[in-house]
């Protein structure tokens, strides 16, 4: 894990983030067990097949992608040992020097957040990511004790803010009486929580790569954030290199493109899985230009 040179702790998220693309390109890897995958790859639906599917996941990307994110759903639903999977999981890839987002989606306040907090960003947590994905609908503010979890040890956030399912338009293209839209006002938060910070700020935002004009329709600056951006709906969900040029633009050199089924359906061969990441983070290279 890089260190700050000056100060010898953990350089921030931001900058860590940035570095992982620059060595492997743009590619972030799910690990995604639900029980479909789990049975195409020949395992059970139980925590050795959950074990099985996501160490094999992580050997095969790693050293070809800049990231994985594991969905944390699919590991709580085998209760204690399943979380006891997602742990193994996090400490593999890291040791892997794999940079780590858990797709938990985590959203409250006061101290609920702070425990939240404590149990995903603070140092020597089981479940510690590099980053975490958060909810804002209870306001942006909310995720304070989040926003100070990380900073304090370098790891970051990703916020929704444009989401790749249809129901979240709704709500986040709704206007507010100062002709705001949520999503707008969520990137206009991110952008000062990571004012100045550079290479990039440590705190991202959820985009979609399936939202077509959806950023502009919703006044969205994208390019102010300052931040990464977290481009699930790649691959079989229908996205491909031109349709993430569109969505983010200027802002394209930013985006971290979040792709599981179309890498994961290469299992559970681990040469088939390692051939098919290099391959989609190869593309994403050439036609996205980082």
């Amino acid at each position: 894990m890089p260190e700050s040179a000056s100060t010898g702790a953990r350089a921030p998220f931001g900058a860590r983030l940035a570095q992982a693309m620059d060595q492997a390109g743009p590619l972030c890897v799910g690990i995604d067990p639900h029980a479909g995958l789990l049975d195409a790859w020949g395992l059970p639906d139980t925590a050795e097949g959950l074990r099985a599917f996501a160490l094999t996941t992580v050997e095969a990307v790693a050293g070809r992608v800049a990231a994985v994110k594991p969905q944390s759903a699919f590991f709580e639903r085998h209760g204690a040992a399943g979380i006891g999977v997602l742990e193994e999981t996090l400490a593999a890839a890291r040791a892997a020097g794999l940079l780590t987002i858990l797709d938990v989606k985590r959203g409250d306040i006061g101290s609920t957040m702070g425990g939240y907090a404590q149990a995903y960003l603070a140092d020597g947590a089981p479940l510690a990511a590099d980053a975490i994905t958060v909810a804002p609908y209870l306001g942006f503010g909310s995720r304070a004790p989040a926003r100070e979890g990380a900073r304090a040890t370098g790891r970051g956030l990703f916020v929704l803010a444009l989401t790749s399912n249809p129901e979240g338009v709704p709500t986040q293209h709704a206007v507010r009486p100062d002709g705001l839209s949520v999503a707008a006002d969520i990137a206009a938060a991110a952008a000062r929580a990571n004012a100045g910070q550079r290479p990039m700020g440590s705190v991202g935002l959820v985009v979609g790569a399936t939202i077509g004009d959806g950023a502009r329709e919703a006044g969205v600056d994208l390019e102010a954030v300052n931040g990464a951006f977290l481009a699930p709906g790649y691959g079989a969900q229908g996205a491909g290199p031109e349709d993430v040029a569109r969505v983010f633009g200027s802002a394209v050199g930013h985006v971290l493109v979040a792709s599981s089924r179309q890498i994961l359906g290469a299992g559970p061969d681990p040469a088939a899985l390692a051939r098919k990441a290099g391959e989609v983070a190869v593309q994403l290279h050439r036609e996205l230009g980082r």
